[in-house]
């Protein structure tokens, strides 16, 4: 049996990897936020993205890792 396009979209959807992206994202998206406002005008996504790499990528998945229970 070929599995459907929509199957494969719940598969994706539930997937430890693709959960792990989504918070990533929500981390870098409220990094863009909080330092857009400190510059006051829109720094954009790839800026904030670089910037929240470097600083605090691997603190976060320390810290996201030490707290899930295994």
């Amino acid at each position: 049996m070929i599995p459907t396009a929509e199957a494969n979209t719940e598969l994706v959807k539930e997937s430890l990897l693709y959960k792990e992206f989504l918070a990533e994202r929500e981390e870098i998206l409220r990094h863009k936020w909080i330092e857009s406002e400190k510059a006051g005008h829109d720094i954009g996504f790839e800026k904030a993205l670089l910037d929240w790499i470097v600083k605090h990528r691997s603190s976060w998945r320390t810290q996201r890792h030490s707290a899930t229970p295994a």
